[in-house]
Order: structure tokens, then C-alpha cells, then sequence
């Protein structure tokens, strides 16, 4: 899940790769990774792949003023989280003044794919507090260091591990008392 994309530019040694060059390549190579991150977050795989094409398009816009275009794919997981934050917001605002949000619902196949422990190990992590989930996603599923965590989330490393340690005790107590 780590592999960082290496950029050659095309042409004499200097030139700089193009920005249809580099968000092409960071696309296909790292887009389902991100979808699934918001997936995670979210728990709706539309509004999921909405998010996450969003960012890559505003990578795209903004590409003249990045300042260390070795950072793209940094940029794009912030991006990504955030974007899934506003969702969130959103749909805790429109809770407030519609009633409970809407469940994401579980097809037949999917339930099969991911498996009755997969699923409640799911339902567990969204159930966590937002900042809580986060730090999980990033760190078992984008199998990403406490340096590169604090970075996605502007906070400090030691908010990332705190709050994973909290939240790896949450998770261990309300999986026991689903067996």
C-alpha cells in the first residue's frame, strides 16, 4: 500500500513532469487505495468515489501553485479526509433536523464479500468518534507511520498514537462483547 510513485520527467534532465503526466499516474495507481479510504470513513462507495475525485481535480486545478509537487500524494490523502469530514458534517447536520441519517445499507453481496466478522470489525470502526477512525484507516489500512498520520490529520504524533491506543481499547471491548 506504500509505494510512492517516483517521477522521471520526460524529456532533458531538469524538466519537470506535466500535470496531466503525474495526476494520470497517481490516478491509476493510487485511486482505488483512496476510494477505499473514504469508503471507510464514509461507508457509502459513491459519495466515497465522489470525494476522492474530487480531490484528484483539485490537484489538477491547483497544480501551477503546488510548492512541492513531491507531495502530491500526501495532499491527496488530506485531501481525501477531509473531504470525507465536510460529508460527515453534513450528514450530522441534516441528522439534526431530519432525524437519524441514513444507515449506508448492505447488499447481499457485499455482506458476502466482506464476511460477518469483516462487517462487524466494519460497523465497530464507524462507530468510533471521528478523529478515532481516521487514525485506524490510516494506520491498518493505508499502513501509513505515526510521522505521516499527524501529517494527513494536521495533529501531532503523539495525538496519533493516544488516540490509537484509545481507540484499539474501544474496539478490542465492544468486539468481546459481540462474541
Amino acid at each position: 500500500m506504500k509505494s510512492e510513485i517516483v517521477h522521471d520527467p520526460p524529456g532533458p534532465p531538469g524538466a519537470e513532469a506535466s500535470a496531466d503526466t503525474v495526476v494520470t499516474e497517481l490516478f491509476v495507481v493510487h485511486r482505488l487505495a483512496l476510494v477505499r479510504l473514504a469508503f471507510l470513513l464514509l461507508g457509502d462507495q459513491a459519495i466515497a468515489e465522489d470525494v476522492v475525485q474530487d480531490a484528484f481535480a483539485a490537484v489538477y486545478r491547483r497544480w501551477s501553485k503546488l510548492a512541492d509537487r513531491g507531495q502530491v500524494l500526501p495532499y491527496l490523502r488530506t485531501a481525501v479526509v477531509n473531504g470525507c469530514r465536510m460529508i460527515l458534517r453534513r450528514r450530522a447536520i441534516i441528522g439534526r433536523f431530519h432525524g437519524r441519517p441514513e444507515v449506508p445499507f448492505w447488499s447481499a453481496e457485499a455482506a458476502a464479500l466482506l464476511g460477518e466478522t469483516r462487517r462487524q470489525v466494519f460497523l465497530a470502526v464507524r462507530a468510533l468518534p471521528r478523529r478515532q477512525r481516521e487514525v485506524l484507516v490510516l494506520r491498518f489500512y493505508l499502513d501509513l507511520s505515526e510521522a505521516e498520520i499527524a501529517q494527513v490529520m494536521g495533529v501531532s504524533r503523539g495525538t496519533v498514537k493516544s488516540t490509537a491506543s484509545r481507540a484499539l481499547k474501544v474496539l478490542a471491548v465492544k468486539l468481546q462483547e459481540e462474541r
